[in-house]
């Protein structure tokens, strides 16, 4: 297991690369699928909202509750073993959606690709924070993020065709995916560490759970993650209901990636040298929080995906955001760790709003009231953006753009 600082600069360079490779390759393969979850099974087949909104929540639950021991295990044993088994472990979930015809099969599907992505979760967030330093960190995230929409696009879009054909053949061509950014690591990819002090196995895990600033900071980010979810859920089934065509899933995230590759770069840019990343993110939840209650008001698809596209310049600014101030916040002695106790904020409030996005929205639909779940959404972001503006208030981190990590 070698230490960052030992790799050299080609081999650094070569490292980032398969971090960004495997990003597009797990983002576009991951929503290749997930999205037409819902289009298939209850647009196709008739199922239940509240039953895909459990599938999708107990996924959201399994994959980011178990992070924590994904990190655990990168920092004592290495970042790219946990990346090579998290890989083919998704590979098999999504693979096994291909043959899912009853909702024990979706839900035991779902949880086996949720338990390969704890496993590379972390380890690979954990990675690019210790392959990279404080004054290009945020820059990486910003490419990682347009990295990451345009598998958003992309995946849909090839989800949408193959759905014409067959349910199964999406489900095996997401799956896929991972087996090419299995190649990549497996053949590029050095065994990096990714914390700086070899303690028993749960040490990283207790440091950051006795870390009250990083704690307090991660449970504020619950409602974050209750916003970022309804991209999977909510979003694409009112879009799909205006336009009564299942090409309007590609259409939101097309949008959505359109923002990304135009902007996240310049906008990141713009923000770096004139706001600290943690004022950042509250501004990108709020302008998150305005996209989605404007939907309550959304009634043909053009204003839809104009509601989209505010939501989706919210959380251009809002994602690499946060991942930069948990790098800030995390200390160093335990990386893996500290990313994955930050996957507990994912599996909660993501969890939350992947299975209240599917009830809410069913609800609002029976009970005559649609714009029910977007006001409830509204309120949780609003919350959400006010809390962290008084925690990073009171931590003076609003201010200043930190490039110190603590040791």
């Amino acid at each position: 297991m070698r230490q960052p600082s030992d790799l050299t600069p080609n081999e650094r360079k070569a490292s980032m690369l398969v971090m960004i490779v495997n990003s597009f390759m797990m983002w576009g393969g991951f929503f290749m699928v997930v999205p037409l979850i819902a289009i298939h099974y209850v647009e196709q087949l008739g199922w239940a909202t509240a039953s895909i909104g459990i599938v999708l929540g107990v996924r959201q639950l399994f994959q980011q509750g178990f992070t924590v021991v994904g990190g655990m295990l990168a920092d004592r044993f290495g970042a790219r073993v946990l990346i090579l088994a998290g890989l083919i472990v998704r590979f098999l979930g999504f693979a096994a959606m291909a043959w899912a015809d009853s909702f024990v099969l979706l839900l035991l599907s779902a949880i086996f690709a949720a338990l390969g992505g704890a496993l590379f979760d972390s380890p690979s967030s954990a990675s690019i924070a210790a392959l990279t330093t404080p004054e290009d960190r945020s820059r990486y995230f910003s490419i990682l993020g347009v990295v990451r929409n345009l598998g958003m696009a992309i995946g849909p879009l090839v989800g949408t065709w193959l759905l014409d054909y067959d349910f199964g053949v999406v489900a095996i061509s997401a799956a896929s995916c991972y087996l090419v950014a299995w190649v990549f690591t497996y053949f590029v990819f050095p065994n990096v560490a990714v914390a700086t002090n070899q303690e028993h196995m749960t040490y990283g895990i207790g440091l950051a759970l006795r870390d009250r600033r990083f704690m307090v900071y991660n449970a504020l980010l619950l409602g974050y993650w209750f916003l970022w979810t309804q991209i999977t859920l909510a979003i694409p089934l009112k879009a799909t209901e205006i336009a009564t065509d299942n090409d309007a899933v590609s259409w939101v995230y097309g949008v959505n990636a359109a923002m990304s590759i135009i902007l996240q770069y310049p906008v990141m840019r713009f923000m770096d040298k004139r706001f600290a990343p943690a004022a950042t993110l509250v501004i990108g939840i709020a302008v998150m929080t305005a996209g989605l209650g404007l939907v309550s008001l959304a009634n043909d698809i053009g204003f839809m995906l104009m509601c989209v596209a505010l939501y989706s310049l919210g959380g251009l600014l809002a994602s690499p955001s946060q991942q930069t101030v948990a790098a800030e916040l995390a200390n160093t002695t335990a990386l893996g760790s500290y990313f994955g106790v930050a996957g507990l904020a994912i599996a909660f409030g993501g969890g939350m709003g992947s299975f209240s996005g599917g009830t809410l929205y069913g609800l609002g639909q029976a009970w005559n009231h649609p714009e029910a779940p977007w006001i409830i959404f509204t309120t949780v972001g609003i919350i959400t953006a006010l809390a962290l503006f008084f925690f990073f208030t009171r931590h003076q981190l609003l201010t200043r753009p930190s490039h110190k990590s603590r040791e």
